[in-house]
């Protein structure tokens, strides 16, 4: 930026330095031109005509003529005129004045003529009308004349400096204009220039910036893309190292999150309610005692039942027909218990058995409303469970509700459930069944899939469930 401000005003610098002093050399010239011909005009005309008239009539003769201190010798003053005044007129270049001042040497050349021809005549003696008359018919003239051509020079030179001034005042002129373009252009120059240079500098520095920001706000796989050559590209390759290692230990730490929360969830998932145990060998035993072996072995075989597919050699997901089984055992134990109080009843489509579940996915939605809907009513209650298939924009998805006719929900209860559900099920207060269910699923199907619970006081309590339908052969890696 520098050398691009310095080096056109160093070249205009030297034009003008360059300019300047030929103008002064030619105003300079003209001046010394002027100034030799001014000696002559001022007193030319009277030396001469005072020495040619006193070598007339014969007070002084051409020899002795330097002796008188007033005079001049005509030859000497014709000589010095010529000798001047043929230098100007080799270093006189305008048209005009060269003009006279060949009429000028033209004119001593003829006054030298008539002043030898005086000089003959007063060498023969005798003459003196003739020379008086040649005075004034021709000397004076003549010396007249040669006075006017010096006029003329001078004027001519004078209107050289005058033609001098104005292409001065032009050159300035013009010189003040293209000071004033090359001023804009610099200045639109340093203007760009600096736009571009501070905008190579700070551009990298906001692009790091922005991306320091994101990765401070967790986005690890962001990375800079600074291609200068300094300091700052090499802060953004340590930056994107960072970045990089930063997504690696954060994908792995969530990882081990993960797996730790769901082996957390499996774990909570697959405790057993020792009370419902309990509760169920006190009726069986409850059962033989009143001599009703035929009931004490329908519910041995369902709690069989319950604890084969609660195991089911250690697998994640089940098939729906499954589930279905899992459900009815459990309720078919419970209505022992609950004869007076449960009913229950259970339409899920048979389309829908081959499609994989969750297991323990309806057992806790079925225990919640058995203990916090029916139970509760103290009358004869249902628990009804039904699925069905639904086709979307997103694809098919599975859709089972549990509903009940107990004694529900206020809006400020239901609310606060609904709350609950969706956090983590170690930080619930209440509903820990259903988070349970809720984060299990959200955990293997994505977010969009869960639970979603309505209930009205007095009028009972529906939780429906959203699970993507995937056939049972699309198992993951973890369940291989």
């Amino acid at each position: 930026m520098i050398a691009g401000t310095v080096i056109p005003f160093v070249c205009i610098s030297v034009y003008l330095i360059f300019s300047l002093r030929n103008y002064s050399h030619a105003y300079d010239e003209i001046v010394s031109n002027m100034t030799i011909a001014n000696s002559y005009n001022l007193n030319f005309k009277e030396e001469m005509d005072e020495s040619l008239y006193k070598l007339v009539v014969g007070a002084v003769t051409f020899e002795n003529i330097n002796e008188d201190k007033q005079l001049v010798s005509p030859y000497a003053v014709i000589g010095e005129l010529r000798e001047d005044f043929g230098v100007l007129m080799r270093i006189t270049t305008d048209k005009e004045s060269k003009s006279w001042l060949q009429r000028l040497l033209r004119n001593i050349d003829t006054l030298e003529d008539r002043v030898d021809d005086i000089k003959i005549n007063l060498q023969k003696g005798g003459h003196y009308d003739e020379n008086i008359e040649m005075l004034d018919n021709n000397i004076y003239i003549l010396t007249e004349l040669i006075q006017d051509d010096i006029q003329h020079y001078i004027y001519y030179q004078t209107q050289s400096i005058e033609n001098l001034k104005m292409q001065l005042n032009n050159q300035v002129e013009k010189f003040i204009v293209l000071l004033t373009v090359l001023l804009v252009c610099l200045i639109v120059f340093v203007l760009i220039f600096s736009s571009v240079t501070s905008n190579s500098i700070t551009k990298p520095v906001r692009e790091l910036c922005g991306v320091t920001r994101r990765i401070s706000e967790g986005d690890f796989s962001v990375r800079a893309q600074v291609k200068t050559r300094d300091e700052v590209s090499q802060l953004a390759d340590s930056v994107n190292e960072m970045s990089e290692h930063l997504e690696v230990m954060v994908s792995q730490i969530k990882e081990d999150e993960r797996k730790m929360r769901y082996a957390e969830l499996r774990l909570l998932q697959e405790q057993i309610n020792p009370h419902f145990l309990y509760n169920t060998l006190d009726t069986i035993i409850w059962l033989i005692e009143g001599n009703l072996t035929g009931q004490a072995v329908d519910m041995v075989v369902s709690l069989s039942d319950f604890f084969r597919l609660v195991l089911s050699h250690g697998r994640e997901f089940i098939s729906i027909r499954e589930e279905e089984q899992h459900i009815r055992s459990y309720l078919e134990i419970q209505q022992v218990r609950y004869h007076d109080i449960l009913d229950y009843e259970i339409k899920i489509a048979p389309e829908l058995y081959p499609y994989r579940i969750l297991k323990l996915t309806l057992q806790p939605l079925v225990e919640n409303a058995l203990y916090h809907g029916i139970k509760y009513k103290r009358a004869m209650g249902k628990i009804t469970i039904s699925g069905f298939l639904r086709q979307d924009g997103d694809g098919s998805r599975i859709c089972l509700s549990v509903e009940d006719n107990g004694v529900g929900m206020e809006a400020e209860e239901l609310e606060r459930l609904r709350r609950e559900i969706v956090r983590p099920c170690k930080e619930t207060e209440s509903g820990f069944g259903l988070a349970n269910v809720n984060e299990r699923i959200r955990m293997n199907f994505g977010m969009e899939y869960g639970l979603t619970i309505t209930s009205g006081k007095g009028e009972g309590c529906a939780v429906q469930v959203v699970i993507p339908a995937q056939p049972m052969e699309e198992t993951s890696e973890e369940e291989r």
